[in-house]
């Protein structure tokens, strides 16, 4: 069953989170995440609000976890940790 990868977050330090960005994008890639949503407009109904939503697509849930926890995406949480508040799951699909 496909993985989905779901970010939400809101910007604290813009230059610090386009560094997240470049070596984040590459090593999600890496273990065949494709991105289906990556900010963008979006319509708000319920809770809390973050400014930008990340959707990522995985042939599994393991390939997700997998990207989450790989050495490259390590460092590219170092600059999310000090330029962004986020909110991220990992989630199975329904097929």
């Amino acid at each position: 069953m496909k993985g989905y990868w779901i970010t939400l977050c809101n910007v604290t330090d813009p230059e610090g989170y386009g560094e997240y960005i470049k070596l984040a994008g590459p090593a999600i890639e890496k273990f065949g995440g494709r991105f289906l949503a990556r900010g963008g407009d979006q319509i708000k109904f319920e809770g809390d609000p973050y400014e930008r939503t990340v959707v990522v697509e995985f042939n599994s849930l393991q390939d997700a976890q997998d990207a989450y926890n790989s050495e490259d995406y390590k460092i590219a949480l170092k600059y999310s940790s000090t330029s962004s508040e986020r909110h991220v799951v990992v989630v199975e699909g329904l097929d």
